[in-house]
Parts: C-alpha cells; structure tokens; sequence
C-alpha cells in the first residue's frame, strides 16, 4: 500500500478533534436518555476517526526520541532537549578533533624522528605520509594546516 500523504493524515487528525469537540458539547448539554444516542454515536465516530487517523499515520516516516517524549510528559520544553543535544555533540566534536589533531602531530614528529634515525626508510615513510597528505619537513595536514 502506498504511504498517505501528510495532509490527509492532517485531516483525519482534524476529523479526531472535531470528533473531541462534539462528544465535549453533547456531554455538556447532556440531557438524559434522549441524547444519550447521539453521545453514542458521537463516541463510535470518535473510535473510528482514531482508528482512521493510526492507520494512515503509520506510514509516515517520522520517528521521535523517547528522551523528547520524556521531556513533553514531564512538562519541559522539546528545544531545550534539542539545544542540549547539539551542545553535547558540539563539545564531543571538539574532543575529538583535539585528539586528531594530536595524533596528527605526533604522526609527523615520529616520520621526521624516523628519517632522522633510519634514512633508508625515507621513500616508504615519505609514501605512508603522502597516504595521509603529510609531507616530512613541510607537514601539511589533512585540513590544510602547516
């Protein structure tokens, strides 16, 4: 079956809250046994409007964390968990391009040691550096910096 387009499942929610809203008014102005029917029947279009409404729902390709459903049940504010994230994930990057960086350097510390030491190795450590965009003498890293 094909997947249903987003309005309609806009509508079918659409229909779920106007369902809401009349069973809301009939309940109001309950008057006994005689609208005791159309509560009824307000109650049954409500069941297949949600029923309506998870059927064409579920074709659609949206996924939320359970931490954001956790943050809404507890009365928080989604952004803050968002802006929470994109921080986090801010300060790992940074922990890892420190480390890269680093690694970096002492890559191109242990080539120039290497050569120094054993200069018949030149050729193949001058070829694993050229593997990594590091020169010996010149180092020239992968994100442009000398």
């Amino acid at each position: 079956m094909a997947p249903m387009p987003e309005n309609t499942v806009d509508d079918r929610l659409r229909d779920v809250i106007q369902n809401l809203f009349e069973i809301q008014s009939a309940v109001h102005g309950y008057l006994g046994p005689d609208t005791q029917q159309q509560l009824v029947r307000k109650i049954h279009q409500l069941t297949t409007s949600l029923s309506t409404l998870s059927t064409s729902s579920s074709s659609l390709p949206i996924g939320l964390p359970p931490e954001i459903i956790d943050y809404i049940d507890q009365g928080r504010n989604p952004d803050i968990y968002t802006r929470e994230l994109v921080e986090a994930v801010q300060r790992s990057n940074q922990y890892l391009k420190g480390k890269s960086e680093a690694f970096a350097g002492f890559r191109d510390m242990l080539a120039e040691e290497i050569v120094k030491g054993i200069p018949e190795c030149k050729e193949d450590v001058q070829r694993i550096l050229e593997g990594n965009k590091a020169v010996v003498g010149e180092v020239t890293r992968q994100n442009g910096d000398v």
